[in-house]
């Protein structure tokens, strides 16, 4: 029990540092502002990384402070808005009969937080969930982006993923424009070599900017006529499914 209690006060101070530092700090730096020996700070840092209260900025050896509790709260929030999405999803690919999707920012991306495809298509939109695309190259991203005041496009890097990938801020800016006026994005191979997509903001019954549906599908086989088609579709469900903020 002893040690127990050792080890416990030991890992609550290296995180008590971590939390105070005003900037990333090495467990070598720890090991001599706490006078901790390398072998038990290396346990410790990976016990805190496991349960989610510290992690490693990325490419380096630097730790810093994760916001378990932050972080908690936003799965739960996703969570929730999975469930809530679902049939909405169901009646998108219902009546779309295309792959639909839910997605919100996260860290200057989009995470894909659920798909639906029912299809009995040979090639299908590979599995998304949990995987993060570019706020500029993607419907998804471009919805966000238009319908938030609070992301900066200043601060993105406008990175070429095809031909047709808006790299200039001044023409994504004009983009947005248009984007807000007509309530819907369109990715015409933007992101990836033989895809589409058409998105539309989600909000909830409080007009609080919750994320973006779509559709997305082979571009051989969705023009953008098709696409503008399927905003109506996808504009009426999100109006008539609008979130529940809890």
């Amino acid at each position: 029990m002893v040690n127990r209690n050792k080890s416990l006060t030991r890992g609550l101070q290296v995180l008590k540092e971590i939390m105070n530092s005003e900037q990333s700090i090495s467990a070598n730096a720890l090991c001599l502002k706490l006078e901790i020996d390398k072998s038990t700070m290396s346990r410790l840092i990976t016990t805190l990384i496991n349960e989610g209260f510290v992690k490693y900025v990325e490419n380096t050896k630097e730790i810093i402070y994760a916001d378990v509790v932050g972080n908690l709260s936003k799965r739960k929030r996703e969570e929730m808005i999975v469930k809530q999405s679902q049939n909405l999803l169901n009646e998108i690919f219902s009546q779309t009969n295309e792959c639909s999707y839910i997605s919100v920012y996260d860290e200057d991306m989009i995470m894909h937080l659920n798909q639906v495809d029912n299809s009995n298509r040979i090639l299908k939109n590979r599995d998304s969930i949990g995987f993060h695309s570019p706020l500029h190259a993607t419907a998804m991203g471009k919805v966000i982006l238009a319908f938030s005041d609070e992301l900066d496009i200043s601060k993105l890097t406008l990175e070429e993923y095809t031909h047709s990938t808006i790299t200039h801020p001044k023409r994504l800016q004009l983009d947005l424009h248009t984007i807000k006026e007509i309530g819907y994005a369109i990715d015409d191979e933007e992101y990836e070599y033989g895809l589409r997509s058409v998105a539309v903001p989600y909000f909830s019954k409080s007009g609080e900017l919750i994320g973006a549906l779509g559709v997305s599908g082979l571009a051989a086989r969705l023009d953008v006529e098709k696409l503008q088609e399927f905003s109506t579709i996808l504009i009426a469900l999100a109006n008539k499914h609008k979130f529940n903020s809890i």
